[in-house]
């Protein structure tokens, strides 16, 4: 079943190659791959990113877990993730990177530094949104005899939905643009097509194409996130 699946995938990819053209086969599959690192950055560094942001949240000085033996050292870690540009991280964690997936090179190899440059961002912004909660809600809660789990899972969350969904349109924008780097260095995707073909080959044509696809992708992205964080705002 899966070769006979694996031969129509490939039958079907040849003939859409075959009917769109070399170039814009591999706008397509650039775009694809592009996609594939930041959707699946994303979607790691907003799962730990939160976690990190609940934490630091509760553990702040007036808060119901308050502990300043856990906030603090958390929050210089997560500053110094944040200082660390992109490219020194991606060089610097080489090794980790291979120790996660394998390989130090290619789509899947740029998923591990482009989640980790992403995690304090988003702990750091989820952090904010939960700071606007207002404070009675949690007081109303506490008084009921809710828990810490059942405060940050029924309470703080749903009412800072709508800006952390916001933080995270913002955070898969700036991926993108980090993909980019990432392609320079051995990944594949947008960045690499630019480099190699726009740049190195004198394709200012490709070039051209990236930019607007890039630009049609931020876009896109940016309506879809502000379309949820209105579908999910109690105000």
């Amino acid at each position: 079943m899966l070769n006979n699946l694996q031969q129509y995938w490939g039958a079907f990819t040849a003939w859409l190659h075959a009917l769109i053209g070399d170039t814009a086969w591999l706008m397509l599959v650039s775009a694809c791959e592009t996609l594939y690192m930041t959707l699946s950055a994303t979607l790691i560094a907003a799962i730990f990113g939160t976690l990190l942001g609940l934490i630091l949240y509760a553990t702040r000085r007036g808060r119901f877990l308050a502990n300043p033996y856990v906030y603090y050292p958390l929050g210089i870690i997560v500053n110094i993730g944040r200082s660390i540009p992109y490219i020194i991280l991606a060089l610097w964690i080489v090794p980790f990177t291979r120790f996660i997936v394998g390989v130090s090179i290619g789509n899947t190899a740029a998923i591990v530094p482009l989640t980790l440059s992403a995690v304090p961002f988003i702990a750091r912004m989820v952090e904010n949104m939960l700071n606007e909660v207002p404070g009675g809600l949690i007081e109303a809660a506490q008084a009921m005899g809710a828990s810490p789990t059942q405060i940050m899972r029924k309470v703080l969350l749903p009412e800072a939905l709508p800006g952390i969904i916001n933080a995270l349109t913002i955070t898969l924008i700036a991926l993108i643009g980090y993909s980019a780097i990432a392609g320079a260095l051995g990944a594949g995707g947008l960045g690499k097509v630019a480099y190699a073909y726009g740049y190195q080959r004198y394709r200012p044509d490709i070039m051209l194409y990236t930019v607007c696809i890039i630009v049609v992708l931020v876009q896109n992205i940016q309506w879809l996130g502000d379309a949820l964080a209105r579908r999910f705002d109690h105000r």
